[in-house]
């Protein structure tokens, strides 16, 4: 048994209960070096904000540092959140990354804030940002290619490098820009399930072929909890469940204890949380993979890119190598 297509990965770069940010930092880049040696393609950092248990807020810093420590595999964001940024900063970090690790290094963009609304103050983020994304998109997309849009302004490094891109989206709208722009399209299906079908169906649609790419390509996102046993994997989906509540509820800088999470998990709001998790392959590595077929013919993705949301350090890394064990060589 084997999923008939590429996969990657998706690393928050997550700090878990009683590590420093640093060891958990180094837990990312033994990721990326296991992953590089288990022939995974691919794997891509989130730029989040003002979250304790997730280390990836400089992305780009990030990324710089894995790539210094493996050879081969491919780095990117999953995503950038543009409007947080100007394009011509983006596109001299990227095109530095690209500079130093040539035909390594890709770009992913988002368009929300990937934090809360004081942290957007404290980002100093334009609140109309968000509305030229498209627009922020070309330019930056213009700044990594001989032709800039912004007359006599160019980005060194970053100018003729031409880094890949890809929207990333969770709804429609990231939808319609991927296929107004001829670029790839991953959907957040991993924690936003809602609208995956009606947007990748509307993507095909409306895609335009650019000098980027002559046809679609579709990523989805999905949760991966491979274990020895059954037994072992539903403890370790019932522990990840529990910890997201614990993540999401708390407020004013006091953590919900265990204890607390475990009450609330049946409550309406645990329930809406366990919910973003919806599409989530649970079990042994052969239950694993057939979900994640399964999964594929229902995204319509020609590509996987799967996040491991164990959180137990040892555990997570044997389900990456459970996952490799299962798929290779015909999919990794």
């Amino acid at each position: 048994m084997s999923v008939p297509l590429p996969l990657s990965i998706l690393d928050l770069a997550t700090v878990g209960d009683g590590e420093t940010i640093r060891e958990g930092l180094e837990a990312s880049v033994a990721l990326a070096q296991r992953a590089e040696e288990l022939g995974f393609r691919r794997i891509w950092y989130a730029e989040h904000h003002n979250m304790r248990a997730v280390a990836s807020s400089a992305t780009s810093v990030l990324i710089a540092h894995v790539a210094a420590n493996t050879e081969r595999i491919t780095l990117g964001s999953g995503g950038v959140m543009l409007p947080n940024h100007s394009p011509l900063v983006i596109a001299e970090q990227f095109g530095t990354l690209a500079t130093l690790h040539p035909g390594r290094i890709e770009l992913g963009l988002g368009r929300a804030p990937g934090t809360d609304q004081p942290t957007v103050t404290a980002l100093r983020r334009d609140p109309r940002a968000s509305d030229r994304f498209p627009q922020d998109v070309q330019e930056l997309q213009a700044f990594l290619s001989d032709e800039s849009l912004v007359p006599n302004v160019h980005a060194y490094p970053g100018r003729g490098t031409g880094v890949p891109l890809t929207i990333l989206g969770s709804s429609l709208y990231g939808a319609q820009v991927a296929a107004a722009l001829g670029l790839p399209y991953a959907f957040a299906s991993h924690f936003a399930p809602e609208a995956l079908e009606q947007a990748v169906a509307l993507y095909r649609q409306e895609f335009r072929p650019s000098a980027q790419l002559s046809a679609p390509r579709v990523m989805a996102a999905v949760n991966v909890i491979a274990a020895d046993s059954a037994d072992e994997a539903a403890q370790r989906l019932h522990d990840v469940q529990r910890d997201r509540v614990k993540r999401f509820l708390s407020r004013g800088g006091q953590e919900l204890t265990d204890e607390e999470a475990e009450m609330l998990l049946d409550a309406p709001a645990g329930q809406q949380i366990k919910s973003m998790t919806r599409y989530t392959a649970a079990g042994t590595p052969d239950v694993v993979v057939k979900y994640l077929e399964d999964f594929t013919r229902r995204a319509d993705a020609d590509e996987l890119i799967v996040t491991f949301p164990v959180v137990d350090r040892k555990a997570w890394f044997r389900s990456v190598e459970l996952l490799a064990e299962q798929v290779r060589p015909a999919a990794v």
